[in-house]
């Protein structure tokens, strides 16, 4: 007796113990997104980007170009376009799916009610019944919970992405904005050019007519001013080609969107300021998102585990039973409550490789993860670089530009006066066109830096867009 009483302890102890271990490994299913994000801004501290960019709060940054018409489009952009409406629809079907999952921990089951009559040779019966009958799956191994947990991270994961789309539309936006009014002015530039040349042409047509001037300076002219009207098509194109990236993004068609000219927003006083740098790079949704994927594989990779471990439910049904009638009378009642475990024992190899392939793809996100944050910091510096380079390069344009022009105002006087031929005043035209055309391209190069920029930096101001779109 006493051999059998030890026995049953042990067996008691080694049952309680392994209810312990699952019950603790349990606990592990669900990844410690505030420990991560902590160690994210202590990684992104360290590498310093941007801090010289520290200033005013970014939020709605766009607005700095102090343009309604830019206003007007990021507002129905956000409200129209169908890529940001499918990915919310489809963050409210991963919302559903939690609420499915997390039911799981409830008991399933259903009321069935049903009556019969059949005949054997000259005997009838009747019979009906009504139940209630319930399966309960009880989680005492953390399966349910990891599953749950991977459905949440799945969620937060999707609403992540919903995040990604709106600073995707936004920063288009403000770039195909940018960018019409850049081809506006730079066909504005061109036809002032033509109007000149064409003066010219006619100028010269007389002084070749009169055996004062020869054919090579007006032949000189006429192709310069061929040169300017073949722009003019692919400027056209141009103009078109942003008025359509806004119409999809604001979910019109083409001939729907009109903008007018507004080359003010080329010459706004527009700089990029941060107010927590580092926030902005921390919390950028592809990081969170990769961070919810991982933390996704790994709960999966637990419930994988589970799976090894016994399935305990409780199952029965309560009711009432008529064998005498189809109408419920004379009922008697019934209940039965049963126990059940059940352990797939023989499905060991296939449970086993299951569990081996979730924690391999566990292991892949977490890799995801580390690659994600790595690029957002790269990603961040190479903006800064290209807004400073694209700076640089604007005021040396600029500078072209006002040296150009004088030199061409000095050759149009020492023509006036005989001290320089035609041709070397055709030339002096021409680079004034050139570094005109340059200065025009540079300053929106510049401005679609700063756009970059604030993409790259997209972390605070991205959650306060979320905020005000709830």
């Amino acid at each position: 007796m006493n051999k059998l009483a030890n026995k049953m302890l042990k067996t008691r102890l080694t049952i309680s113990a392994v209810l312990v271990a699952a019950f603790l490994s349990g606990c592990a299913s669900k990844i410690d997104t505030v420990s991560e994000q902590n160690a994210i801004n202590e990684f992104v501290a360290k590498a310093a980007v941007a801090e010289q960019l520290t200033g005013v709060d970014e939020t709605s940054w766009w607005k700095g170009l102090d343009s309604s018409q830019l206003n007007q489009l990021v507002t129905k952009a956000l409200a129209n376009n169908y890529d940001l409406k499918t990915s919310q629809l489809t963050l409210k079907s991963a919302l559903a799916r939690l609420g499915e999952q997390k039911a799981q921990y409830l008991p399933q089951g259903g009321i069935e009610i049903g009556a019969q009559r059949s005949g054997l040779g000259d005997v009838n019966s009747r019979q009906s019944s009504a139940n209630l009958a319930l399966d309960w799956q009880l989680d005492l191994f953390g399966r349910i919970t990891a599953l749950v947990d991977a459905a949440n991270a799945s969620a937060m994961s999707q609403a992540e992405q919903v995040r990604l789309l709106q600073i995707e539309v936004v920063s288009s936006v403000v770039k195909g904005f940018v960018s019409y009014q850049g081809n506006v002015e730079k066909q504005h530039i061109v036809a002032l050019q033509i109007e000149a040349l064409e003066q010219s042409i006619e100028v010269l047509q007389a002084r070749v007519d009169e055996g004062v001037a020869n054919e090579l300076d007006l032949n000189r002219t006429m192709a310069q001013l061929r040169q300017q009207e073949a722009l003019i098509p692919a400027i056209e194109y141009a103009k078109y080609r942003d008025l359509s990236t806004l119409a999809v993004l604001t979910g019109n068609l083409t001939q729907d969107v009109t903008l007018t000219n507004e080359q003010t927003v080329l010459e706004h006083e527009f700089t990029v300021s941060l107010s927590e740098p580092n926030n902005a790079i921390a919390l950028r949704p592809d990081i969170s998102r990769a961070l919810y994927n991982f933390s996704q594989a790994n709960s999966l990779s637990v419930a994988a585990s589970k799976a090894l471990l016994p399935d305990i439910s409780l199952s029965g049904f309560a009711g009432v039973l008529s064998i005498s009638s189809t109408e419920l009378r004379d009922t008697q009642q019934q209940w039965q409550v049963a126990p059940q475990i059940q352990w797939s024992i023989l499905s060991y190899p296939a449970l086993l490789a299951q569990r081996d392939a979730q924690q391999f793809l566990s292991e892949a996100a977490y890799s995801d993860y580390q690659q994600v944050v790595l690029k957002a910091v790269s990603e961040s510096e190479l903006s800064l670089q290209l807004l400073v380079n694209q700076t640089q390069q604007k005021r040396f344009a600029d500078e072209r530009y006002e040296f150009a022009n004088k030199a061409f105002l000095q050759a149009e006087a020492m023509y006036e006066e005989g001290q320089i031929p035609y041709l070397e005043l055709l030339d002096a035209r021409q680079d004034v066109l050139i570094a005109q055309e340059n200065a025009v391209d540079s300053t929106i190069s510049s401005l679609l830096a700063k756009v970059n920029a604030y993409q790259s930096f997209n972390g605070r101001w991205s959650y306060a867009l979320s905020n005000t779109n709830k």
